[in-house]
């Protein structure tokens, strides 16, 4: 068995934990290029954890940005095996008003400006996203919210825009009826990159708004996100110290294999692979490269 590393990615209005033991922030060096920020050691009731802010401390990265192959190859070389992302987004269902988390087991990704894999010319991979919630991961948020007492929904699609802009409202109307639940700007092409780099990873989604579909509520309020932001913040937080309290300090197989996605993902055969990209690789897919 291999020990738990509990990793957490904060998003908008969550850039430190500070109820993490004996912290201390280390840069982690990538060859993808710079992250986000350092990341947070420490430990929570005796499981070792790592906290990156996705948008840096002080928010200052934009969602597009945000260089998602470096921050999560840096938490790959920091040990985590169990990825939460917490994350701000719109509802674009009414039974999610603000202040509701959802535990989301899908998404749709309408991001067009970022890199989203590792893989590509000189060694070439396709991993499984039928599935891109580890659901053991997610039921574990469940219970832990279940305890913490926070109104939590599981289940549901994340939408991932682009941004920086809020939607149209042709948009909001639109990814409504493909029955998305919420709607976001960071998770992907996150999801996809931890698949690759063999981390189980799930999504706490944090609602602050109503989109601007809902007809009174016709315009996203900045002011008012940050006021809900700040009330969120601080249940995540809550409910991070409980799934730590909660979490198993050996890491469980994955029920779906989120764990060994590159058993089978590997096509280009290892005497053509690229010398460069594959010395890229050392943490992402270390496990099945030294097997080649």
């Amino acid at each position: 068995m291999t020990a738990s590393v509990l990793g957490i990615v904060g998003g908008s209005g969550l850039y430190d934990l500070s109820e993490i033991e004996n912290a201390e922030w280390r840069r982690i060096e990538s060859p993808w290029g710079t992250p986000s920020d350092e990341i947070l050691f420490g430990e929570i009731d005796g499981l070792p954890v790592r906290f990156m802010p996705r948008h840096g401390r002080g928010h200052k990265f934009s969602p597009t940005s945000i260089n998602y192959r470096a921050n999560i190859d840096c938490l790959k070389r920091a040990g985590v095996t169990d990825l939460i992302s917490v994350s701000a987004c719109g509802s674009l269902k009414e039974e999610l008003p603000p202040g509701h988390f959802v535990i989301v087991d899908q998404f749709i990704d309408r991001t067009i400006a970022r890199e989203k894999s590792f893989f590509g010319t000189g060694c070439v991979a396709h991993v499984a996203m039928g599935d891109p919630v580890s659901p053991g991961l997610a039921d574990m948020i469940a219970k832990s919210a279940d305890a913490a007492q926070i109104s939590h929904t599981k289940g549901g699609t994340y939408l991932a825009m682009e941004g920086p802009q809020f939607s149209t409202r042709a948009e909001s109307n639109l990814y409504r009826s493909w029955d998305c639940s919420v709607i976001g700007m960071t998770n992907m092409p996150e999801a996809k990159l931890a698949r690759e780099a063999e981390i189980c990873y799930a999504t706490i989604a944090m609602v602050t708004d109503y989109d601007c579909w809902h007809d009174d509520h016709a315009h996203v309020d900045v002011a008012e996100i940050i006021r809900v932001l700040n009330e969120n913040a601080a249940k995540a937080k809550a409910l991070v110290l409980q799934l730590a309290k909660d979490f198993p300090k050996e890491h469980p197989p994955c029920p779906i294999g989120s764990d060994r996605a590159l058993d089978v993902a590997l096509i280009t055969p290892p005497d053509i692979r690229d010398p460069a990209l594959m010395a890229k690789l050392d943490a992402v897919a270390g496990r099945v490269l030294n097997k080649s």
